[in-house]
């Protein structure tokens, strides 16, 4: 079977597609249970409404994943609002926000010190559909074939 126009090359791909830290190593079990709880009381918060900004409030936004730093002290959240509207949007809200985001946070969390919360758009879904939109070329579903 033919490489899948460099598909299977899996070094190249799946270094793309690890969640690695900006120093090449796999997250802790601390840090994505960490990221777990911050992003399920982030979730919560958007979607009670807990913030006080009536702009906020109106936006329904996923949060796909939260990554912390190895010292804990960074989040980033990554957030998409619903459909895909808007994003600049609702990422200057979520920015403005952000101080009274991470004290309603940091009540939900045990830890030392309330983690920084930044904020950046998901493109989870963008990358899904390119590599969609990849293999349903006709020279991938080609090699598929042979």
């Amino acid at each position: 079977m033919k490489p899948l126009l460099g598909i299977c090359d899996n070094t190249a791909y799946m270094a793309g597609m690890a969640k690695r830290q900006s120093d090449g190593r796999a997250p802790t079990q601390r840090q994505l249970r960490v990221g777990e709880l911050i992003r399920r009381r982030l979730s919560e918060l958007l979607q009670r409404g807990e913030i006080h900004d009536p702009d906020l409030s109106r936006m329904s936004i996923t949060v796909g994943e939260v990554r912390c730093s190895p010292d804990l002290r960074v989040a980033t959240a990554y957030v998409l609002p619903l459909g895909g509207d808007g994003k600049e949007d609702a990422l200057a809200l979520l920015r403005k926000n952000r101080h009274e985001i991470r004290r309603e946070v940091s009540k939900a969390l045990s830890i030392k010190f309330a983690p920084e919360v930044r904020f950046e758009i998901d493109d989870t879904f963008d990358r899904m559909d390119a590599t969609r939109s990849l293999l349903d070329s006709d020279h991938v579903r080609q090699d598929l074939e042979d």
